[in-house]
């Protein structure tokens, strides 16, 4: 008796098993959500910022601060930098000598050149005469390199520019939880701001 099954069987046999195999997962398939990592945020905790520079401030204890050594980068700019996170705030400083109107407007411009991927910006005022800082907050929406800038100022000697970025690529639903959590210390940052 003859054991072995004739090729042009066994080639039927293996295409009909592979046609109901083939059918069968397409019918049952569902493609994978797309998922992001999840971030574990620190709890809020503040210290003090103190220099040469003519400003202090409160920033929270899980970023550090260290000189921008960028070019142009001048005397008392910072970056305050977020290592577990992977955001960074580049502060610029400047004298005002006669200029905070070409100041301002330079700020402004550089938040809404934002606009062609934002989706909306939005700003908030502060002004504590008490102390003479006034600033604005510009909260910028979808995916842009920059989403939160801000600029401090006591409108006739200093003036001081915050903006906010990470070392990824923008993503809006991904990065909104890290952003809003950022947002809030960068508030808390103006809130706590003095002139020296």
């Amino acid at each position: 008796m003859n054991r072995w099954i004739p090729s042009r069987y066994l080639l039927i046999i293996v295409s009909v098993v592979s046609i109901f195999a083939f059918c069968n997962c397409k019918k049952n398939y569902t493609p994978k959500p797309r998922a992001y990592f999840r971030i574990d945020l620190p709890e809020k905790q503040y210290q003090k910022y103190e220099s040469d520079c003519p400003y202090t401030f409160q920033y929270p204890v899980y970023a550090t601060i260290n000189s921008d050594k960028s070019n142009p980068a001048e005397k008392c700019w910072i970056n305050i930098d977020f290592k577990n996170i992977g955001g960074r705030i580049h502060i610029s400083y400047k004298d005002v000598n006669n200029n905070i109107a070409q100041i301002l407007e330079d700020s402004r411009k550089l938040a809404y050149k934002h606009s062609i991927k934002a989706d909306a910006i939005q700003e908030q005022v502060f002004i504590k005469p008490e102390k003479k800082v006034y600033g604005i907050l510009y909260e910028i929406e979808g995916n842009a390199a920059s989403s939160v800038q801000f600029f401090l100022t006591d409108s006739t000697h200093h003036y001081l520019r915050g903006a906010l970025y990470f070392n990824v690529e923008p993503n809006k639903d991904s990065l909104s939880p890290v952003i809003q959590f950022i947002k809030d210390d960068i508030i808390v940052l103006i809130e706590s701001f003095e002139w020296r």
